[in-house]
């Protein structure tokens, strides 16, 4: 009998132990095959915005009738201005006073290169000349002794504001030439009208500034 009860006791204690380490491994193989928890979402970094560049001279497209404008030192008024379009382009051109009776046309025109994309501006200062009587021609002309050669030609439509001369909306008739030296000559009227002539100085839109209107 002390046997039996010592094998019963020796059966018991085998169980306890086999069901604590089995126990132990089942927590194990659950600690190992538990899947991980997923990473908090983290927000992608944004990229700090570039730093806005302020344009290094003042954008002659925002001259407006009232202003100032000042040429290296010449001040003129500007008391109208034309809106032309033609053939999807367009541009401005300002009519300033300089003392008395002492007008120039200042034109600002967005040039593209061979993709229609915009590459520079162009700012003519443009000086009435008689035309003595000429008329443009489609082949290359003699003005004061200079030869001009054509190199654009069409009717624009314009749209008038402040004191220009020109009727509040309307057509205009130009024709543009360019003398060896680079020299730029320019005839034009409005539809029903004589022709006028002008030549033209390139500007640097950097040495324009303007005093605005209060």
């Amino acid at each position: 009998m002390t046997v039996a009860v010592v094998l019963a006791v020796s059966a018991a204690i085998l169980v306890v132990v086999l069901g604590t380490y089995l126990g132990t491994r089942r927590s194990e193989r659950g600690a190992r095959s538990a899947p991980r928890a997923a990473p908090p979402f983290a927000e992608p970094v944004q990229p700090d915005p570039a730093p806005r560049v302020e344009p290094e001279y003042l954008d002659p497209r925002t001259i407006k009738v009232g202003d100032t404008v000042d040429r290296r030192g010449v001040r003129a008024r500007v008391i109208g201005a034309l809106h032309l379009s033609w053939q999807g382009d367009q541009w401005i051109e300002y009519l300033l006073e300089e003392g008395m009776r002492h007008y120039q046309w200042l034109s600002v025109r967005e040039r593209g290169d061979a993709h229609g994309d915009l590459s520079h501006l162009e700012v003519h200062l443009w000086t009435p000349v008689p035309t003595e009587g000429m008329v443009p021609a489609k082949s290359m002309l003699i003005m004061q002794g200079v030869e001009f050669f054509p190199i654009e030609r069409g009717t624009a439509a314009f749209r008038s504001e402040g004191l220009t001369g020109y009727p509040e909306r309307g057509l205009i008739d130009f024709a543009d030439y360019r003398a060896g030296d680079g020299r730029l000559l320019t005839f034009n009227r409005v539809q029903g009208q004589a022709w006028t002539a002008a030549y033209a100085q390139p500007l640097s839109p950097g040495s324009i500034q303007v005093d605005r209107l209060i």
